[in-house]
């Protein structure tokens, strides 16, 4: 009689995050593993911090001539015009769905929409915060790679407030000293005692780029 030998596979652990916040699938038994091809560099990915002194130089020294900068581009662009006729929209809740779609298609990792108070400066009723993963915190990485989210952050925020002011709404993307705080209140996380936004995905591993205000009609997440 042929004997069958019965190999039991044990059940795959669910995705695990890895040092700085991504979620890698890690088979538990070593077939699932051959089967899968799981690269060793995937599963370890992003967790070790730069070593050699290129690495550091590009994550942690400022360009010496900011000219080398593409966040100074884009912070230096200057804002469009508003379009004469206002576009006709579906509901807030709708239009908040397309806001939020288009700055996902445009590099944004979260997004969320709160409601301003009334004594915002230029009557803006409403804000959209976008944020975007930062495995450097900007605020202390000053180096070209170490600022690689504040410029992904300002493209979204520019063209996202652009597209708004195409549409007929006035739209001002800036930052704003409460940006973490618009962030929570939006619904992307919560503050820790530091003030710093913690998300659920990316704990503190985010940057908030600069805050939209917009009189586009709009419905706020909280």
């Amino acid at each position: 009689r042929k004997v069958v030998k019965h190999v039991v596979l044990a059940r795959p652990q669910a995705e695990q995050p890895t040092q700085h916040g991504d979620m890698v699938p890690r088979p538990s038994h070593p077939l699932l593993r051959d089967h899968l091809h799981v690269p060793q560099d995937l599963v370890v990915r992003r967790s070790v911090k730069p070593t050699s002194p290129l690495d550091r130089v590009f994550i942690n020294r400022p360009p010496a001539d900011l000219a080398n900068s593409v966040t100074e581009l884009i912070r230096n662009a200057p804002e469009g015009n508003v379009f004469p006729t206002k576009a006709d929209l579906h509901t807030p809740e709708i239009t908040s769905g397309h806001v939020k779609e288009l700055a996902r298609y445009l590099g944004a990792d979260l997004v969320g929409i709160a409601r301003l108070s009334s004594d915002d400066e230029e009557g803006y009723p409403f804000a959209v915060i976008c944020a975007v993963r930062a495995d450097y915190d900007p605020r202390q990485a000053a180096g070209i790679g170490g600022q690689v989210p504040v410029q992904n952050g300002l493209f979204i925020t520019f063209v996202l407030s652009a597209w708004i002011r195409e549409l007929g709404f006035r739209a001002a993307a800036s930052s704003h000293p409460n940006a973490e705080a618009l962030a929570a209140a939006a619904g992307l996380g919560a503050l820790n005692p530091n003030g710093r936004l913690v998300t659920p995905k990316y704990g503190t591993r985010v940057h908030v780029a600069d805050v939209i205000r917009t009189d586009l009609a709009l419905a706020a997440d909280r």
